[in-house]
């Protein structure tokens, strides 16, 4: 495996740069702790997503009708789960196998002894799509939650960006909210909000199985980088869902490339376990993304590769999907 050279972002540059560096253990200023620990908080307490009363976000151009999304729901996918698939429970492989991917870092072996672990997980609902830049702005008019003044600038079928984990988790919280408080909500859609199933982040976890299935593949279509497959290695994002994918296990959309994607587990060596997610907080500066994006090389958008980013970030190639789980 190569050095562990993950993809690090910070928050102490211009939106518009990125920072690569050799990642370590560190400590966090006081103000990212009472970040991290307070939003972590809100995750599990809070019904309802918070209220920012004044919002100097520039408003978008008017949105109009995006083919294959609803204007009466927020904008979300057209379909009786608006743009959830489901992903059926059961095991699958995860981190990286250097004997098969020669681009794996470190940071994706499992432990001292194995390259790669197997993990089980209950059934889940994953966004076929990156949120958008219109669903973004639905958000913002329903709550006045308070962007980055550049967020709501780029064309509403792009994924959405220049958002931090904070504003990530707080959009999956309001979402969550008005699915179940609308009448206008599908019928399957409002049984599963009813019985307990949550609109969240997805962990590290399942954006991993969401993205390369069961069979340990290194990208989400198969063993081989593709450029019909996902937009990387290129100067900016494209409207979500431009590259089909048929060899996709699930059918999502844009799980390579496009923007990175925040998960809800912070980072972590492996091996995986979702019950360590909260331990330890005060010495985690980083939460985990995942996907790469569009100015990334092919290393960077295999479905392994582990990326971190402090919880304030705000990048023009960090998004965010969602996903649905109990």
């Amino acid at each position: 495996m190569r050095p562990d050279r993950g993809h690090t972002v910070t928050d102490n540059a211009p939106s518009g740069e990125r920072e690569l560096s050799r990642p370590s253990k560190v400590g966090v200023p006081l103000a990212a702790l009472t970040i991290v620990g307070a939003v972590w908080l809100a995750l599990r307490l809070s019904p309802s997503a918070p209220v920012v009363p004044q919002n100097d976000t520039l408003r978008p151009t008017a949105v109009g009708e995006l083919l294959g999304f609803r204007s009466d729901a927020w904008h979300l996918p057209d379909g009786e789960l608006l743009g959830f698939v489901e992903i059926p429970g059961g095991t699958f492989v995860m981190g990286s196998d250097p004997g098969l991917d020669r681009s794996a870092f470190d940071l994706e072996r499992w432990s001292s002894t194995s390259t790669q672990g197997r993990v089980d997980l209950p059934t889940f609902y994953m966004g076929r799509f990156e949120v958008t830049v219109a669903q973004l702005g639905a958000f913002v008019d329903a709550t006045g939650h308070t962007l980055d003044p550049l967020a709501l600038q780029a064309p509403p079928d792009h994924p959405a960006s220049l958002v931090s984990w904070p504003d990530a988790v707080a959009y999956a919280r309001w979402l969550g909210t008005a699915l179940r408080e609308s009448p206008a909500t599908p019928p399957r859609l409002e049984a599963l909000l009813r019985d307990g199933w949550q609109i969240s982040l997805p962990t590290e976890a399942e954006w991993e199985k969401a993205a390369r299935g069961t069979d340990g593949r290194v990208y989400p279509w198969g063993n081989e980088s593709d450029p019909d497959r996902a937009n990387y290695g290129g100067r900016s994002s494209t409207p979500v869902g431009s590259y089909e994918c048929p060899a996709c296990t699930f059918g999502l959309s844009d799980m390579s490339g496009n923007v990175w994607e925040w998960t809800r587990s912070p980072y972590q060596p492996y091996p995986y376990d979702a019950t360590d997610d909260g331990d330890n907080l005060e010495g985690d500066a980083l939460w985990v993304i995942r996907g790469g994006s569009f100015g990334d090389p092919e290393g960077f958008i295999r479905a392994a590769n582990r990326g971190r980013a402090d919880p304030g970030a705000r990048r023009p190639f960090i998004g965010f999907r969602i996903s649905m789980s109990r």
